[in-house]
């Protein structure tokens, strides 16, 4: 049955896109109805996050995407999905969930993890999607994040309230940006 959900959440709309303009202007997606806009970039990983969080050290929501240029099929990406999941649990996470998709003939195998982080000072949710795109492993990760001592109740209430969305709408993007648009003098 889970595994029926997450194929049918899988064939809704895009929710994810990219939204080029022209050379040297920021690169944005579209995440459910928001727009994130580019805030930072290293080799493999690229963060966003909506107008009025620039601040990436006190923002509530983001989207990162992570590319392993050096797996290109479902047994590497197992391995990375895995090795995501020991680090969170290694870091004190509280993975709220897993599942994986296997390989079909409708695509690829990809997984999902999604993990509470609480701190000192804040908690965070994080809805990760691992996937294949354009023949390279990828991670979409949801996260938000709210500030704050005491801040398990408001996380718990925002989970109640957001949650499954933050999760249909990870889980039916088809659209990962290019590895290439997102790394274009990366290997």
């Amino acid at each position: 049955m889970r595994r029926l959900l997450l194929v049918l959440l899988m064939a809704l709309p895009t929710a994810l896109q990219a939204q080029g303009g022209p050379p040297g202007a920021p690169l944005s997606l579209r995440f459910g109805d928001r727009v994130y806009e580019r805030r930072w970039s290293g080799p493999h990983q690229h963060e966003f996050t909506p107008p009025g969080q620039e601040d990436l050290s006190r923002w509530t929501d983001m989207v990162t995407i992570n590319t392993y240029p050096g797996v290109s099929d479902g047994a590497g990406l197992a391995e990375v999905a895995n090795r995501v999941l020991a680090t969170y649990k290694s870091n004190n996470g509280r993975v709220l969930r897993t599942a994986s998709v296997p390989l079909s003939a409708a695509g690829p195998a990809e997984h999902l993890i999604v993990a509470l982080f609480p701190r000192p000072e804040s908690i965070e949710a994080v809805f990760v999607r691992f996937r294949l795109a354009n023949g390279r492993g990828t991670a979409v990760i949801v996260s938000h994040r709210i500030h704050g001592r005491n801040a398990g109740p408001a996380m718990q209430a925002w989970l109640e309230t957001n949650g499954a969305a933050a999760e249909r709408h990870l889980m039916a993007l088809e659209g990962i940006p290019s590895p290439r648009l997102l790394e274009p003098d990366g290997p």
